[in-house]
Parts: structure tokens; sequence; C-alpha cells
């Protein structure tokens, strides 16, 4: 694995970011249907918007090993979307996020993915719990988070949508 790669599963890489991946942050978050459950307005990101995203993401998995992270397939190193944790604003706590292109919803991805950032979370960080958010109207994000063994525990506007809140508290 290279020196941005942190999680590995069995079909998947999971790295953070390098500025020069910007235009296939674009691609995924500029294709309305992956972007529509991602802002209120349900609008694809701008290049503007992607470039400063990626900034973040950059800087908070220089710093901290985390954030929302390339998801690479092994076999032939296509990227399949991003998958990883923010840190939730209001709370500080870890959040997890997931957004595949197209081609690839349906195919367990997001949940091998999410499962393997549970694991990683749990295991290597002194974190004892995180949240995840889906837009109340996405059935797969909400399948995802449940497969993973997250609970619901309520509705809460998340950036003016309505998402239902999940968490997950490490096993004892």
């Amino acid at each position: 694995m290279s020196d941005l790669a942190l999680i590995e599963t069995e079909r998947l890489v999971l790295s953070g970011w390098r500025a020069d991946q910007l235009d296939d942050l674009v691609r995924l978050h500029g294709d309305p249907e992956v972007a529509r459950y991602l802002s209120t307005n349900g609008a694809p990101w701008t290049r503007e918007e992607c470039e400063a995203r990626l900034q973040v993401w950059i800087a908070q998995f220089a710093s901290e090993r985390m954030g929302k992270l390339r998801a690479t397939r092994k076999s032939d190193n296509v990227l399949v979307g991003r998958a990883g944790y923010g840190i939730f604003a209001a709370t500080g706590e870890p959040e997890i996020g997931f957004a595949l292109f197209r081609e690839f919803h349906g195919m367990g991805y997001a949940t091998e993915a999410a499962s393997a950032l549970r694991d990683w979370l749990f295991r290597d960080t002194a974190w004892d719990h995180f949240i995840g958010f889906a837009h109340v109207d996405n059935a797969p994000s909400i399948a995802v988070l449940k497969r993973i063994g997250m609970v619901e525990i309520g509705v809460e506007d998340f950036h003016g949508m309505d998402c239902l809140v999940h968490r997950l508290e490490k096993p004892a």
C-alpha cells in the first residue's frame, strides 16, 4: 500500500487524496444522481466546492489520518467513490459518509468500506463511537448504516435536510 493508503479490504483500498485528483472528485460529486442527497438543493458540487472540500480532506488526513477517503478497487485501481469520516462540527464526533459512482451502486462496496472504517476506528483510534446521517429518502445509505450495526436515534436537520441520525458505540 502507498503512504496515503489507510485501509485495505477484500476488494478496496481506502486512501487519502492528493490535490492533483480534483478531477476525480468533480466527476463524482458533479453527477446529479450522486449529489442529490449531499446538499439542501441536491445540486451537483461545483469545481470550487470540490476543491475546497478536497483541501479539508487532505489536511484532515495529514493531521489525523482521517477524512473522506478515496475508495479504489484493488483488482484494477479504478476509483469507485469515496468513504470515510468527517468531524461533525456541532459535536466534534466522527461522522461516517460515503458516495459511489453510479456504476458501482448495488455491488456492496459501500457496506464493505463502511464496515472496514468502523473496524478501523474502533481498533486504531481512541474514539468510542461514531455517528452517521442519511437523508430520510436515501434508502440505500440508510441500509448501509444499519448493515454495519448502527442504531437509528432520530431525525435531525443536517445542513437544511431531514436526515436520519445513526450512532454506533464501540463494543465492550
